[in-house]
């Protein structure tokens, strides 16, 4: 008797010296047949079990149509096993969840045939074993004997050159063995078939060659092989199987379990529904304060004053130093270390009108050039003011500012071809929008009321609660006159106002400026910045500053040291006050951007911050950005909450991922069978891995977008409560970004959690995976 050894070195068919017997259930333990069908010495493959492979018995070499496979890697067995091997099994081994045409189909899809291609030759084969009719059943739809059809079909589909038949009629009964084994008969006539068989009639009245085992030992063989030289060169094409196709296999299994899917998807889902009704409650309470800061913060413009502060400077004070005892120190404050002087000249003026119209079309100063109005009232000449204080001071006290407390200067455009601020934000309650320099509007309030003092400096005598007629206000005239023609000098050589004040009236050279229109915030304003009371353009600040710069007495006080109306000594900075106050000098003490929108906002301040590039800290120019300061605030605030909820929150995403994992190796023994009949068709090792790696892909997107639309969903309740709680509408909003971000977490997570038991089940051994019930 030979031994295995023996049977390796000597039994050759065709071209293909035997590799192995074990697996494809010749055990040696008991009496069994190796039946082959064919002509003896055919020329056609060989023997047994090219499944599982057996380097471990011993050192001999295999030689695949002259070729040694001593230095085969799992991937070249696997091609082999898909290019050159057919498996038809005791047990069908059909995949129950696929199915006839797909079963039929899937030792194709590890060879990169087109699906055409691949349908084709699986409906072929499928006609040539007689089962034309049955195409689109599923492997529970048929007998026992069309599903070892549907096998056989499997195993000629991809045109291979050994059939290897392991038990072909075990499970069948006589009638139905018969016609499997006439079949089978037929197919030899054209592919060499091997047999393995306990049934010694099956075995003498089908086979042309018949080696019969007994104990591990070759008991006869009726037609021993004569080796013979062989010459011809073996080409493997390697199998791959593409992830679109482990998606279909994976989505069909999936499909036949709907319940427990869509239990796992919603147990999956929980982590990302909390985390995007987090999301949405932060973006929706963050859209909330960003437009209570556009429209309560809107009021605080990017502001430049010509004595700022240095922000940097209180940041870097960290002083440590300490009275000794029973001393004071007398030290310099950092507010006042932190003092910065701008040096608000022309050339910075023409930087700041500059900025592009599109981030912000309205600048407005703030200067303290005073303005000599008189106005005819009830036929008597009166001096009067724009301002909301109830008393002004006169300028031997004080300097009066046509800017004091109330008094509006409405911003001007850089771009009239822009929207015009008043026309975008004011409503016109009467009259007309101001078109010229001296054209003044009255702000009031939605319910109509304005600053009782702003009216009675114009010589409005009225008492608070009086309604005063539109007709009485818009049209109103005053004249704005020259220092020339308003001042008069003393023999002293000092100055004094004209008491004539109905020839200064009446003096030619005077502007008019009028009342043109009443004007109040629309509803839907978020910049309403203007104070109840008289607004004007900055345009007829400058006119005067123009007009009077020249003027006799500012000349005077120019060369003078003291004050020319009062002859009070000055100091250089109360000097410099009184000749702003007389129009000699037309630096704004503030400028006022308002920018068009809290996006804008950033690009006016990198504008501003350009200019200072290069520049020493002397020279120069910082802003107060108020607005900003508060939202980095609030939006810090906002953020961190958001973290620690998400955090929370995120705990259940590990959860799923850890589930996931569990569920995957439960449906890796679920399909241990399927993952044998993979194997046994060629599938590497990354194939069975991609299997289920696409499983647990499908699972994450369907959690993930199940998360995502029960939280989309949720927000609807959510939004009723609050608004019924806190009168806040629409505060959770799913940003769509956000919903995609967690679609992909979820795949992910997903994906490691289920890739361990991925791997598991690509290192099942395909012999022992095709034996599992």
């Amino acid at each position: 008797m030979l031994t295995l050894k023996q049977l390796k070195k000597y039994y050759t068919v065709g071209t293909t010296v035997t590799k192995a017997l074990d697996g494809v259930s010749v055990s040696f333990r008991k009496q069994e047949f190796v039946a082959i069908l064919g002509p003896s010495g055919s020329g056609k493959t060989t023997l047994l079990n090219v499944i599982g492979g057996l380097d471990q018995y011993d050192e001999g070499d295999l030689i695949i149509n002259g070729q040694s496979t001593k230095h085969f890697k799992a991937n070249d067995w696997d091609a082999y096993r898909n290019n050159s091997i057919g498996f038809v099994f005791q047990s069908y081994n059909l995949i129950g969840h696929q199915g006839i045409l797909d079963n039929v189909e899937l030792g194709m899809t590890l060879s990169g045939l087109s699906k055409d291609e691949r349908r084709n030759q699986a409906m072929n084969a499928l006609e040539r074993v007689g089962l034309k009719e049955h195409l689109h059943k599923r492997p529970n739809q048929l007998s026992g004997g069309q599903m070892q059809r549907v096998a056989i079909a499997r195993a000629l589909a991809n045109n291979p050159e050994i059939l290897l038949c392991d038990e072909p009629t075990g499970a069948l009964d006589s009638e139905t063995s018969v016609q499997i084994m006439e079949l089978i008969k037929e197919l030899s006539r054209e592919k060499l078939v091997i047999m393995v068989t306990h049934n010694p009639e099956l075995a003498h009245r089908y086979a042309d060659r018949i080696i019969e085992f007994s104990d591990g030992k070759i008991m006869t063989d009726s037609h021993p092989f004569e080796e013979n030289q062989v010459d011809d060169t073996f080409q493997l094409t390697h199998t791959k199987m593409s992830f679109l196709t482990a998606l279909r296999l994976s989505f069909t299994n999936i499909r036949t379990k709907k319940g427990r899917t869509f239990l796992t998807s919603f147990a999956s889902s929980i982590g990302i529904i909390g985390i995007a009704i987090v999301l949405s409650l932060s973006n929706g309470f963050q859209k909330q304060i960003d437009q209570t800061q556009a429209e309560t913060l809107s009021k605080f413009p990017v502001t430049i004053s010509q004595i700022s502060t240095d922000n940097s400077e209180l940041a870097n004070d960290t002083s440590t130093t300490k009275a000794k005892e029973q001393t004071v120190l007398a030290e310099t404050s950092s507010q006042d270390l932190a003092t910065h002087t701008n040096n608000l000249d022309a050339d910075y003026l023409a930087y700041v009108k500059k900025i592009n119209p599109e981030w912000s079309n309205n600048i407005g100063y703030s200067r303290i050039t005073n303005l000599n109005l008189l106005r005819e009232v009830n036929g008597t000449v009166e001096q009067v003011r724009l301002s909301n204080q109830k008393t002004e001071q006169t300028p031997s006290t004080s300097f009066a500012s046509s800017t004091g407390v109330g008094v509006s200067v409405f911003p001007d455009q850089l771009d009239d071809s822009k929207s015009n601020f008043l026309k975008e934000n004011y409503q016109l309650v009467d009259g007309s929008y101001p078109t010229k320099a001296t054209d003044l509007v009255l702000i009031v309030d939605q319910d109509g009321t304005t600053n009782i003092n702003a009216l009675n400096n114009l010589g409005f005598d009225l008492k608070s609660g009086i309604a005063v007629p539109y007709s009485d206000i818009v049209g109103t005239t005053m004249k704005l006159v020259a220092n020339d023609n308003y001042y008069q000098t003393l023999p002293t050589g000092n100055f004094l106002p004209n008491q004539d004040l109905t020839a200064v009236y009446k003096n030619d050279a005077n502007q008019t400026v009028t009342i043109v229109g009443i004007l109040k915030a629309k509803s839907s304003s978020t910049m309403d910045l203007l104070a109840t009371g008289i607004a004007y353009s900055d345009s007829l600040t400058q006119a005067v500053i123009t007009e009077n710069k020249q003027s006799a007495i500012v000349t005077a006080q120019n060369n003078q040291s003291t004050n020319v109306l009062t002859g009070e000594t000055l100091t250089s900075d109360s000097k410099k006050t009184l000749l702003t106050y007389l129009g000699a000098d037309a630096t704004p003490s503030n400028i006022y951007i308002y920018p068009n929108n809290f996006k804008s906002k950033e690009k006016v301040l990198s504008y501003l911050d350009a200019y200072n590039k290069g520049k020493s800290k002397a020279n120069q120019v910082l802003y107060t950005d108020l607005a900003g300061t508060m939202t980095q605030l609030t939006g810090g605030l906002m953020d961190a909450i958001t973290y620690v909820l998400v955090a929370f929150a995120g705990i259940s995403l590990v959860t799923s991922m850890i589930m996931i994992g569990i569920l995957t190796y439960t449906s890796v023994l679920e399909r241990t069978k399927e993952i044998g009949v993979l194997k046994a068709l060629g599938a590497r090792k990354k194939d069975i891995t991609r299997v289920f790696d696409a499983e647990t892909a499908i699972l994450g997107v369907s959690s993930g977008v199940l998360g995502v639309a029960i939280a989309y969903a949720a927000t609807f309740p959510i939004n009723h409560l609050l608004q019924n709680l806190t009168d806040l509408k629409n505060v959770a909003q799913l940003n769509p970004v956000h919903a995609g971000i967690l679609i992909v977490i979820s795949t992910v997570l997903t994906m490691l959690g289920g890739h361990i038991p991925a791997r598991m089940a690509a290192k099942k051994d395909a012999a022992i995976a095709l034996r599992a019930e």
